[in-house]
């Protein structure tokens, strides 16, 4: 190519270059502005400052957990929908979720969590700055502000010493994921990943999902995430915790020795967007309860309102109507839903259902039932069943 532009030519000499320009001409990975280095100052301060203090607490509450491994997932109002249809969908299965620690990032996201009984940890001067709007696609502003959150709770999690496994909350469970990672006859690694699916140069060389994945603490993974922490600018800036975390793992695997795991995107343990509009008949085994899959995650779509639709249709939303879009207060006036003082919550028996809540959007998308009289969503989209 030419010097620092355009996209690859094959009549041009060998060159050496960055694995960050793509075959197109555009450069991945670029530094961060000033205005992004500021930023990340500014909650990194509050950070540093507030650690002692934030540690402490969530080593009470983590002691008063008494979970050999912690689930954490980190959630605004924007997306508190989608936290909840996971707690709802959870304990239809039986799951009692006594090891799932989630990091609101405002005080309506907490009172629901809490109101479903799930234990949480919120930390107000660092996630002040987190908007409570949800997402409009993958990658916009908000999206990415979201993201700190996402860094935070993982370092802090496993800085205080515990092994976790780390989820966004457009994940329902089949079955406890903990089980297989807790296998004495797993290969041991410091890390394990849910594949991406995506190729794209700026994944390589993992293409590790980073809404789902796995972490033993020690000093090495430790070390991991507090570089994170402190490298976060690079979120601003390349929009995208999924871009920054991978080139952090290629970095720290031939550097540390960190050993990583990526699930092949083949197996059916752990299926998402990738099996979901691409692979037919990994998604019909796993409506028909014959799927290997402990768990199943919404990735590979564009906003919530598509993650909404695509649940109902596959026949894995549990969360009523009446409990979309709204606060705590607005759902009960009971306080013990607000407080969740028992372990299913008060809010519970307003907002879950006991079965899935199914509803037709379109024909080429997986469905539970057959929806042949719905439109097509995909421009060359093809009936699902």
């Amino acid at each position: 190519r030419p010097d620092n532009h355009g996209a690859l030519n094959s009549t041009m000499p060998l060159k050496l270059t960055s694995r960050a320009w793509t075959a197109a001409g555009r450069q991945e990975f670029t530094p961060p502005k000033e205005r992004h280095v500021k930023k990340h100052q500014e909650k990194l301060l509050t950070y540093l400052t507030e650690a002692v203090n934030i540690k402490s607490r969530l080593k009470t509450l983590l002691q008063k957990m008494n979970q050999k491994t912690v689930v954490v997932l980190t959630c605004n109002h924007g997306q508190s929908e989608l936290l909840m249809n996971f707690a709802c969908s959870a304990r239809a299965r039986g799951f009692d979720l006594l090891n799932v620690l989630v990091f609101p990032t405002d005080m309506e996201t907490k009172e629901l969590a809490e109101g479903l009984g799930l234990a949480t940890f919120y930390e107000e001067k660092i996630m002040a700055s987190i908007p409570k709007a949800e997402a409009s696609v993958y990658g916009d502003s908000i999206f990415t502000s979201v993201m700190f959150a996402k860094v935070l709770c993982v370092q802090l999690v496993n800085e205080l010493g515990y092994d976790l496994l780390f989820q966004d909350a457009d994940v329902v469970w089949y079955k406890d994921p903990l089980d297989y990672f807790h296998d004495k006859s797993l290969p041991e690694f410091d890390i394990y990943f849910q594949d991406d699916g995506s190729r794209q140069e700026r994944y390589a060389p993992y293409s590790a999902n980073t809404g789902f994945y796995y972490v033993r603490s020690n000093d090495v993974t430790k070390h991991l995430f507090r570089h994170m922490l402190y490298s976060s600018d690079l979120i601003d800036a390349w929009n995208s915790h999924q871009q920054v975390l991978i080139s952090l793992l290629a970095e720290h695997s031939s550097v540390m020795g960190l050993s990583v795991k990526i699930f092949p995107k083949e197996m059916e343990e752990f299926p998402g967007g990738l099996q979901y509009h691409r692979k037919k008949e990994s998604l019909k085994k796993i409506i028909s309860g014959d799927s290997k899959a402990y768990i199943f995650h919404m990735s590979w779509t564009n906003n919530k309102k598509d993650k909404l639709k695509f649940f109902q249709q596959m026949g894995e939303w549990y969360l009523n109507e009446q409990c979309i879009g709204k606060e705590a207060h607005e759902i009960t006036d009971e306080k013990s839903a607000i407080l969740g003082s028992n372990i299913g919550g008060v809010l519970f028996k307003h907002c879950c259902s006991a079965e899935p809540l199914i509803t037709c959007h379109y024909r080429d998308k997986p469905s539970k039932v057959p929806c042949p009289d719905s439109p097509f969503i995909d421009k060359k989209g093809k009936s699902f069943w």
